[in-house]
This record gives structure tokens, C-alpha cells and sequence, in this order.
């Protein structure tokens, strides 16, 4: 498991970054780096390379492109077809890959919380459009009294199929480096990099370092992310990082035996993880 005495010569493969903020981009990290300078602080021994790096948005150019894509929606002449419409803003020379990793069985793993009135209610409010008012019932209700590490419960429970996915592009050489992000890559993203760091055996203070750094990394955008939490039912503790939410994972993972024995039960194989540990770390799990 994490907690395991990890070997200090694991050499961990890396794409060297650019030093200092990147302008527009919150709580871009290489996850590796954090994980090598913690270890080499704190336990002794020859630190790691780097791992990877997780972002909240992307890039100063795909920002600007997706703000100019809102003004050119604002143009009948521009607005030509439904594709147009569906058409991603992507930077030109990257390959993208878009998991939903809270996807239909998460969902329904929430929906079937709700009592039968909370649950009726919100079916007719989405059919009538007030979407915002729907989800704030699922906030309220459900949401809200899972808190961040319940929910994180669920995520491992209910969306096995979704994280298998993503994990296997990190056990494909062809795919590195992996820039891996989602709305403030702190909940979805921070579980899939601490299942990848669980499997690696790397300490649970460690992960946990890595993880907690989101909220500062986050905190200049902390009020505008509020006004959305608090959109849809959810309390300020939804913008933060609990300290114990990873050592929580672990333990939770401890119901399926382990992270390695969850990572069987959702398909990532033993040759999957082989594949992963090498291709990280330039040596055998």
C-alpha cells in the first residue's frame, strides 16, 4: 500500500517546464518535483525526477480563444450550425483525451439520495430549463452532507470504468508527458493522481503535501469560485482541500483490499500497472 517504505532510487520520468507562474494558468504543478522535495526534506535519501503536472484551466491562448469564442456566439452571422457550436477550443499540436470521470453512474449514485419529492422535483425542473435551481437540490441535499471526502468515496465506487480509462492512458509511453486537469484539479484530478501515486507506493504525508497545495494554489480565484459553490447549495468547505482527504482514499480503498486489488475489480490489469510503474519510474512494481 502507500504507506510502504518506498524505494528511494526510483527514477521518475519528466518533461523539463519552465520555471515561474504561467500567466491565467492556477495550481500548475509538476506533481513529481513536489512529491521529489518533500521526500528528500522529510525522509532522506536521494530524491525522485518528476511525475506529472495537473492545471485548473489550460493556457493563456486557449482562455483567450474560449472568451472570443463567447463574443463570436454573440454574431448571428458566425453562429452556422449545431457542429459549430459543439466544435472544443483546443491548442493546435496537442493530442486531448476527455474522460468524464464523474460520469452517469456517479450521477445516479447522487440522484438515488434524493427522497422521492426532492428526486420529482428536480425531474421537472430540468425539463423546464431551470437547471441551476435542479443541480442546487442535489447540492443541498446530497452533496453537501457527503462533503468532499464522501464524494470522493463515491467517485472510487461508482466510476471504476471512468478511472481504469484514464489510468491506461497514463500506462501508454506514447502519451507522455500527461498534462492532466479538470475544473480546479484539485477533486477529480487530485484522486486520479493519488491513485497513481498509492500504486507507486509513494508515503501518505507525501501525497498528501502534493494534494493540500491546491487550496493556496487556488486561493486568488477563491471568491469567484464561491459565488458558483454557493450557486448550487454547496458551503465554502467545497473550495478547500481537506487534510485528511487523502488518507481517507486510502482507507476507503481498504475495502476492496487495497488500491491494487480496486484497480483489478475496474480492469486496469497487472500488466496495465507493470506498464505505468515502468514507464514512471524506469523500474518493476
Amino acid at each position: 500500500m502507500a504507506g510502504d517504505k518506498v524505494d528511494k532510487k526510483m527514477d521518475i520520468q519528466t518533461a523539463e517546464l519552465p520555471h515561474g507562474p504561467f500567466e491565467n494558468i492556477l495550481n500548475f504543478r509538476d506533481v513529481g518535483k513536489t512529491i521529489n522535495e518533500f521526500l528528500a526534506e522529510n525522509v532522506g535519501g536521494a530524491p525522485f525526477t518528476a511525475l506529472s503536472s495537473h492545471t485548473d484551466q489550460g493556457s493563456t491562448e486557449h482562455a483567450n480563444q474560449a472568451r472570443k469564442r463567447d463574443g463570436d456566439l454573440q454574431i448571428p452571422a458566425l453562429v452556422k450550425s449545431n457542429a459549430a457550436l459543439a466544435e472544443p477550443v483546443q491548442i493546435p499540436g496537442m493530442s486531448y483525451l476527455e474522460i468524464n470521470i464523474n460520469g452517469k453512474g456517479f450521477e445516479r449514485s447522487l440522484l438515488w439520495q434524493l427522497s422521492y419529492w426532492s428526486f420529482t422535483k428536480l425531474i421537472v425542473l430540468m425539463i423546464f430549463g431551470y437547471r441551476m435551481q435542479a443541480i442546487s437540490i442535489l447540492g443541498r441535499e446530497v452533496m453537501q452532507p457527503r462533503g468532499l471526502v464522501g464524494l470522493g468515496f463515491d467517485s472510487i465506487d461508482h466510476c471504476g470504468h471512468e478511472i481504469a480509462d484514464a489510468l491506461r492512458e497514463f500506462s501508454n509511453p506514447t502519451n507522455a508527458p500527461i498534462l492532466t486537469h479538470c475544473t480546479q484539479g484539485k477533486d477529480r484530478t487530485g484522486l486520479l493522481i493519488a491513485l497513481i501515486l498509492f500504486l507507486m507506493q509513494i508515503p501518505i504525508p507525501a501525497i498528501t503535501h502534493d494534494y493540500i497545495l491546491s487550496e493556496a494554489e487556488l486561493f486568488p480565484e477563491r471568491e469567484s469560485r464561491l459565488v458558483e459553490i454557493r450557486s448550487i447549495g454547496l458551503t465554502e468547505d467545497f473550495a478547500g482541500c481537506p487534510k485528511e482527504w487523502i488518507e481517507e482514499m486510502e482507507k476507503h480503498l481498504g475495502k476492496y483490499g487495497g488500491v491494487r486489488q480496486y484497480c483489478r475489480g475496474i480492469g486496469f490489469t497487472e500488466v496495465d500497472e507493470e506498464r505505468l510503474i515502468v514507464g514512471l519510474t524506469r523500474r518493476s512494481n
